[in-house]
């Protein structure tokens, strides 16, 4: 249907203005391009054509270079932010070369000298309108580009894997919401910019996202740098200091290594999920604020709570929606997508012309296991591109242990003894497991991914006690 309609579009009768302050010239004209389909109307000089073009949007303007009071080049100075996409075609019986490359410059598409014949106008006008179809033609691509580029993008992380799509899905979701998020992964796997995104995607993008790395910070400041201070609360506090929660009042902040933050301090965090206010160290008072929190971790907070390291109701208060980041070797499919996006940015930032990867090193990139995930990826790029003096990388601009490291758990590892159908359902609930982490607990996407029912995952989910 959306083919048909682009047709339509494209083989509508165009709107034409003449411009011209011979009454005959204009008569001359009208007859000529009526016949010849178009939708035409004329203007007597150039203060005329300023208010018709004001109210009426044209296809193409056939203007006289010579008239009284307001020339073809004064209209075209004057008119150019009303004319938009209309295509301008100056005529004049005193034509000179200088005279057409000025009309140019001014953003005139042609220019025909008088006295011409009706084939000569006719042609003009056809080369202008297969210019227009295939600038036409060439925006509708961009902008298709751009919607699938889109769709395989979350911010500033692209994927088309239904691993990650499934993720975006639910961070896309999220969103739209003034809800706390947890996101979880391995190191390198982008859990910032998936933070970013959730942020600048939901009403609170106004304000900056105001990121804090909690195990940067040293112990002793980590209280003063997210709450605050008064003056006279500790040495050195001279003045008072607004703190990062206050920094991001009506934004978002974003709690990055948030299992790394002491239990001292997770007792406030607590309180200002709760109750929505801070109190600044050496203060006595409380203060409301208006701040969402995403936070990241790369550990496992349920060990951690298990483990004594981290309280259990803060977990709970975080733990509001779960984000998985999937590790890049459950996606791998999407690097050859991932290298062109970093090979892009790194040719701007680098001023290089980088075009692509061989075969060859991209069967490298693709066997390698990336422990250290998007990240380790884009170091990889960045190292290959500067380095590389040709604009297709080869095996030789890459690491030389790349593709050695590729690790697969081991079969000895998932079950004991020979029992095929303990291996069965071993491999069964590993590969179950694997796909609820991707989804994010997706247990609809996740059936796809396993390729089986969605009643038959919920059975297995059930006889294997997988609670995820």
């Amino acid at each position: 249907m959306a083919g048909k309609n682009m047709d339509i579009s494209l083989t509508a009768p165009k709107r034409l203005l003449i411009i011209d302050d011979e009454a005959n010239m204009r008569h001359m004209l009208s007859t000529i391009l009526k016949k010849a389909g178009y939708l035409v109307d004329t203007a007597a000089d150039g203060t005329d054509a300023l208010r018709i073009v004001d109210q009426t949007m044209y296809d193409f303007i056939l203007c006289d270079l010579k008239m009284p009071g307001m020339t073809g080049m004064e209209f075209l100075s004057t008119a150019r932010d009303k004319l938009w996409e209309s295509t301008v075609i100056m005529m004049s019986a005193f034509g000179t070369i200088d005279t057409a490359v000025e009309a140019m410059k001014e953003g005139a598409y042609d220019f025909i000298s008088k006295p011409f014949k009706p084939d000569e106008v006719l042609l003009t006008l056809r080369k202008a309108e297969e210019r227009e179809s295939l600038k036409r033609e060439n925006r509708w691509l961009k902008e298709r580009i751009r919607r699938i580029q889109e769709s395989y993008s979350f911010g500033n992380m692209v994927g088309r894997s239904p691993v990650l799509q499934g993720v975006f899905r639910l961070a896309e979701k999220v969103a739209a919401y003034n809800t706390t998020v947890l996101i979880t992964g391995e190191s390198g796997t982008g859990k910032e910019l998936m933070a970013r995104g959730i942020h600048d995607k939901g009403d609170r993008a106004r304000v900056p996202l105001v990121p804090v790395n909690c195990g940067s910070i040293p112990e002793n400041l980590l209280e003063s740098e997210l709450f605050g201070h008064k003056k006279g609360a500790f040495t050195g506090a001279d003045r008072n200091k607004k703190g990062l929660f206050e920094e991001a009042h009506g934004g978002t902040i974003f709690l990055d290594e948030i299992g790394e933050l002491p239990l001292s301090l997770q007792v406030k965090l607590l309180r200002v999920l709760q109750e929505n206010e801070i109190r600044l160290v050496g203060d006595s008072k409380t203060r409301k604020i208006d701040v969402r929190v995403i936070a990241a971790t790369a550990k496992n907070l349920e060990e951690e709570v298990a483990n004594g390291n981290f309280r259990e109701d803060l977990y709970y208060r975080l733990n509001v929606v779960h984000i998985i980041v999937p590790p890049l070797r459950d996606w791998a499919e999407d690097i050859p997508l991932l290298c062109q996006h970093f090979i892009n940015i790194f040719n701007e930032k680098f001023s290089k012309d980088t075009k692509g990867i061989t075969p060859a090193a991209m069967k490298l990139l693709q066997q390698h296991h990336w422990p250290g995930n998007v990240r380790e990826l884009e170091n990889v790029l960045e190292r290959a591109v500067v380095l590389a003096e040709e604009p297709i990388l080869t095996p030789e601009h890459f690491p030389p242990d790349l593709g050695t490291a590729v690790q697969v758990e081991s079969f000895d590892t998932m079950f004991d003894g020979f029992s095929l159908k303990t291996a069965q359902k071993s491999l069964e609930k590993h590969l179950i497991v694997r796909a609820l982490t991707a989804t994010g607990g997706n247990r609809t996407q996740a059936s796809k991914l396993l390729e089986i029912s969605h009643p038959s995952l919920l059975t297995k989910i059930k006889a294997y006690n997988i609670d995820l």
